[in-house]
């Protein structure tokens, strides 16, 4: 009979590379394996506490001298749509969603190309290949699905979102779609049925990665109501989005071993079963 000991995660620090959000900036990110029984428990523990998924890792903003990143994400139960957004669902009403296993399809990938060639061409993912879409889908060690949106006439595949289920809610790891319809807000409607997936399921929160004050490109997550982000050990709601500033002061970033020391770790000695 095998017995594993349990050991608590460790924790790393990525070398400083430029920021994606924010010119002038460098960006660090704190992560740690996900793997092992332990894993679901963890994941859900640390996403809690502002870590997001990427295939077997976990990881948050640590930057040296700025902490502009705030962890996402929507109180169903406060969110209420606005105008637009109904319109949004409206114009989407033609879609069909269907939940699938994590699965890589030739069909995604070549979304996921158009996609990444139409708005985000000179990004970080631009290289990415098949072999490397693939391991981004498929490579989970939790509850993870593919949630695909196709057109209800043509079939024809329009989003895709890579989402994960918490015990809390559900995170939405990455999502895309064609670039053929700017006119459908597809982007903002996925975030609005995943709203819908989490009410229907019962689930209280939807995870929506980072939001940074001042970028342009993640502006799009304050226009969503009962938004909280996660700062200073805590959730708080974002009452006026303009209050929130991209603060780059030094002092304000904990040292790496204070915010290691912070991280509150469920107990990972109980197998998932």
């Amino acid at each position: 009979m095998r017995h594993t000991l349990p050991i608590a995660p460790q924790f790393y620090v990525t070398a400083p590379q430029p920021c994606p959000y924010l010119e002038g900036r460098m960006e660090r990110k704190l992560f740690t394996a996900l793997q092992g029984e332990a894993a679901t428990r963890l994941n859900d523990s640390l996403s809690g506490q502002g870590f997001r998924r990427s295939q077997n890792v976990l990881y948050r903003p640590s930057c040296a001298d700025c902490s502009a990143c705030l962890s996402a994400r929507i109180n169903v139960a406060d969110f209420v749509a606005s105008k637009s957004q109904k319109r949004t669902i409206k114009r989407n009403s033609g879609l069909l969603r269907r939940a699938t296993s994590p699965w890589a399809t030739e069909d995604q990938y070549e979304l996921f190309r158009r996609y990444l060639d139409s708005r985000h061409a000179d990004g970080g993912m631009a290289d990415m290949d098949v072999f490397e879409f693939a391991a981004m889908i498929e490579e989970t060690p939790i509850r993870s699905r593919v949630i695909e949106y196709s057109d209800a006439k043509t079939k024809d595949l329009i989003g895709v979102c890579l989402t994960d289920v918490l015990g809390d809610g559900v995170s939405m790891v990455y999502s895309f779609y064609t670039p053929d319809r700017p006119q459908n807000g597809l982007g903002n409607y996925i975030i609005l049925d995943h709203i819908e997936i989490a009410r229907n399921a019962g689930l209280p929160y939807v995870y929506l990665g980072y939001w940074v004050p001042g970028s342009q490109k993640m502006g799009y997550k304050a226009k969503f109501s009962g938004l909280e982000v996660y700062i200073g050990g805590s959730w708080q709601k974002v009452r006026s989005p303009n209050a929130f500033s991209t603060d780059d002061h030094p002092l304000n970033t904990a040292p790496i071993a204070e915010q290691v020391a912070n991280i509150a770790l469920p107990d990972l000695s109980q197998s998932n079963h």
